[in-house]
């Protein structure tokens, strides 16, 4: 099983060190810590558990570390920066574990530019040594890059002519859109091999500055400090991100608030998030309860358990989701997150929930929402209703049942703090070309809707009474089970997403979909591919046609 939970004590192959307003966050791969065995991370190349290692350190440096307004990135090994996604991994890795790999990284590397934008904790690049690969794709994240002027130290983007893939992590997209590289010569870098130094790098907007080796340490320093001084980020007393409690069954796993029960024989989990049992009165109060904070721990819960999904139970193709619990503490908690929402560690959960909620879109997997009596999808948990490919509603009272009819409620964060990667809430995508539905939408904010409002007004696929709930159900859930996973991937992929096009949905959408072409084709991993005959000394044997 592959663990996405870790900490700086268990770390082997980042460092985490502090200087006042800055960090230094400096990559020592060690060759003998790869997640699976058959390979050795060579050159700080990553594999997953590198990455696993990345994300939680960016994670901690936001919650942990408010007094952080600048992270420097740089390596602990002489003569390279990084060298990239292991080859060897790569090539002995199986196709979905390859995909998904690319995905997590590329999520964590938006959390890098998330901070940056969001959290004023920015990052700097401090590159000596070779960047090639995802190794400059992890550079190019960073608000500002530096090479130093040695001669040898350079950047580049070598997949293509090295391994007939791409750069996947979103190297080809930012180089055009963010560092607004032009066509032809983006086009020149990832077709070299050698990579480009010096001067060029700079008048091609490849880094931002080359720095002589004699001045190197001192101007580091003198950027970092530059750049935390411009952060708008206030925070002094960060909060302990603590462990997990997370128990793992043979059809279960299980967190205080969010428990997922799997069904392998009909290729589903049913995930039920319970609502908040308190709640803290107020800021001081949130700032008290830390880690143990209502929607941080959901966030953090839910997070885990979609990564569990997608790397350790690949067959399971839909996710059914309930809730149960006080729509109205939910509402209470929301308000909490609004009232205070200037506060450096409220804005930090409205971030994390905002990048949790990004992950469900990019689950390649169907996703189902039940609103049953007793469920509490309000406020920041009914962006799981409008996240889902369909959203079923019960309609009135069950047979036996007090707990009172369904009932959805809307906040005014479903109408801006979490928007998709389209730059869209999830309203805004799912009203599309419909502005006064979401209009309308905007004005039932507070109101308790029953299932025939929430479907009047376009906020539920279909509503149910206790005649046909359980019928209509089941033939939703078997239909969806019985059609092909990889159409319906592509069929979810396309649907889920409207309207503008940003660098996020580029790298995704564009980028990651010829990516996971690409990895299937035997030009890269056939037994006469660039990836299984890298290293040997024989030149791949490429089939030429193109299609």
């Amino acid at each position: 099983m592959i663990d996405f939970q870790t900490d700086p004590t268990r770390y082997r192959h980042w460092k985490l060190s502090f200087d006042g307003p800055v960090a230094t966050l400096t990559m020592d791969v060690d060759p003998a810590g790869g997640l699976m065995d058959g390979y050795e991370l060579k050159l700080n190349s990553y594999d997953l558990g590198v990455d696993i290692e990345l994300a939680d350190a960016v994670q901690r440096l936001r919650f942990e570390h408010p007094e952080v307004k600048a992270v420097v990135l740089r390596s602990g090994k002489q003569g390279v920066f990084c060298a990239g996604a292991n080859i060897r991994m790569l090539g002995a890795a199986s196709h979905g574990h390859k995909v998904n790999f690319c995905k997590f990284t590329n999520e964590t590397r938006m959390s890098i530019e998330d901070a940056s934008e969001h959290s004023g904790q920015c990052y700097i690049a401090a590159i000596a040594g070779s960047a090639a690969g995802g190794g400059y794709e992890l550079a190019v994240t960073a608000d500002h890059i530096m090479l130093i002027d040695d001669r040898r130290s350079s950047v580049s983007l070598p997949e293509l002519p090295l391994l007939a893939v791409l750069p996947g992590t979103g190297g080809l997209t930012r180089l055009t859109d963010k560092r607004r590289v032009r066509r032809d010569r983006a086009d020149i870098f990832c077709t070299a091999q050698e990579g480009v130094r010096g001067k060029r790098a700079v008048e091609w907007r490849l880094v931002d500055e080359i720095v002589p080796p004699s001045a190197w340490e001192a101007k580091v320093t003198e950027r970092a400090l530059e750049l935390a001084g411009r952060s708008h980020r206030d925070g002094v007393k960060g909060i302990a991100l603590t462990p997990l409690r997370r128990t793992i069954a043979d059809n279960a796993v299980s967190y205080p608030y969010v428990q997922a029960a799997l069904d392998r024989a009909a290729r589903s989990v049913t995930i039920t998030i319970q609502g908040p049992l308190d709640l803290p009165g107020d800021l001081r109060g949130i700032h008290d309860s830390g880690a143990l904070f209502w929607p941080l721990a959901v966030a953090r819960e839910l997070d885990d358990l979609l990564l569990h999904l997608r790397l350790n139970e690949p067959s399971i193709g839909l996710l059914v989701f309930r809730s149960v619990g006080d729509p109205g503490s939910v509402v209470a908690a929301d308000g909490l997150l609004e009232q205070y929402q200037g506060d450096w560690l409220v804005r930090e959960i409205r971030l994390l929930l905002k990048r949790v909620f990004k992950r469900v879109d990019m689950m390649a997997r169907s996703l189902i929402t039940l609103i049953d009596p007793g469920s509490c999808f309000a406020g920041s948990l009914a962006e799981l209703v409008f996240a889902a490919d369909r959203a079923v509603m019960f309609a009135g009272t069950a047979t036996g049942d007090n707990r009172g009819p369904a009932t959805l409620h809307l906040s005014a964060l479903n109408f801006s703090a979490f928007p998709m990667g389209n730059g869209l809430s999830r309203l805004a995508n799912r009203f599309y070309g419909e502005p006064e539905s979401l209009d309308a939408a905007a004005r039932l904010i507070g109101e308790t809707l029953d299932a025939e409002t929430a479907e009047r007004h376009g906020l539920v696929t279909f509503a149910y009474d206790d005649v046909d709930w359980d019928d209509e159900v089941r033939l939703i859930l078997e239909e969806r089970a019985s059609f092909s996973p990889d159409a319906l991937t592509g069929l979810e992929a396309n649907l889920r997403f409207v309207g503008p096009e940003t660098m996020e949905t580029r790298i995704f959408g564009r980028l990651t979909a010829w990516q996971n072409w690409i990895f299937q084709r035997p030009n890269a991993v056939g037994e006469a591919g660039s990836l299984k005959r890298y290293g040997s000394g024989v030149r791949p044997d490429f089939n030429t046609e193109r299609v």
